[in-house]
């Protein structure tokens, strides 16, 4: 029996319904920090598009939870607008375990109206080893070459704290690298938040996002009744960037140049409530960037 886990076991064992969507039409996207600010620029109607669209299936447990939370969170803020897709949720398994290939396969065989698939991490990447994400993607690649109509979107892993010099850190980059040199569909976790809405960057902070309650303090930002292991603000930021990596998706518009990311540190900062940003370039001049990717 499928069981809704909420907690993530850091434990790792020995996307008009029914639509095909081609991949290679929509190669090349990215949902990170700059997808955020790009969320205002979605025209209202694009919202119902969408929904005709995809036919989702996600697989996550709890942190992978902060994206639907999102979702959640700005559907009570404009119920007819912010409506949620169709999205078939497998909340017990993440990419952690060794079946989420197979449930996916078993998922597409009996829902073949899914369009696009998404697959979140817990805490694996803060201590899995190349050789295991390499076998990520290659059997990422694999099920894009076997389900040519089904949109198989990458993910990285949420912040642990580690910064620049950490084994996440190291395995994040790997998944951007690969999705930016094959032009893959890239959801990214850990990106989403490291920087604050005015682009600020934030490369020690963990998955708890310390800088969220310091922004709320000053900003508006909506409550929500759960958002699993972080403030509601971020699980906001999750749904957001979701949204607009949907919109993107039912769009041919070309995307600006993408912004590069600010310059990584060698020294953590000294312990305080918030960690402390590290702002560069790209930050500084292209905060109303609004797409990464191709």
């Amino acid at each position: 029996m499928r069981v809704r886990r909420w907690i993530c076991t850091f434990v790792m064992a020995g996307f008009f319904l029914g639509l095909s969507i081609a991949p290679g039409l929509y190669a090349g996207v990215i949902a990170n920090h700059a997808a955020v600010a790009g969320f205002s620029a979605i025209p209202a109607g694009a919202f119902a598009t969408i929904r005709a669209t995809f036919n989702i299936y996600y697989g996550h447990t709890s942190h992978g939870s902060q994206l639907i939370s999102g979702l959640g969170i700005l559907e009570n803020e404009q119920p007819e607008t912010y409506a949620r897709p169709a999205i078939y949720e497998d909340d017990w398994i993440d990419l952690g375990d060794e079946d989420w290939e197979t449930v996916t396969r078993a998922h597409l065989s009996e829902q073949p109206a899914t369009n696009l698939v998404l697959w979140s991490w817990c805490g694996q990447l803060s201590w899995m080893e190349t050789g295991d994400v390499n076998t990520y993607l290659t059997r990422m690649s694999q099920l894009e070459a076997d389900y040519p109509h089904v949109t198989f979107v990458y993910m990285t892993g949420h912040l642990d704290g580690t910064g620049p010099s950490g084994t996440l850190y190291r395995n994040n980059t790997l998944i951007r690298a690969y999705c930016l040199a094959s032009n893959k569909v890239l959801y990214d976790f850990a990106d989403i938040e490291s920087f604050d809405p005015n682009g600020v960057y934030y490369p020690w902070g963990s998955d708890a996002c310390e800088w969220c309650s310091a922004w709320c303090a000053s900003h508006p930002c909506s409550a929500c009744g759960e958002c699993a292991h972080t403030h509601c603000f971020n699980c906001t930021l999750k749904g957001k960037a979701f949204w607009w990596l949907l919109y993107r998706l039912t769009t041919s518009a070309p995307a600006p140049p993408a912004t590069p990311a600010p310059p990584a540190t060698t020294t953590p900062p000294k312990p305080r409530p918030v960690p402390s940003p590290v702002v560069g370039p790209a930050a500084e001049e292209n905060t109303n960037t609004f797409f990464e990717g191709r």
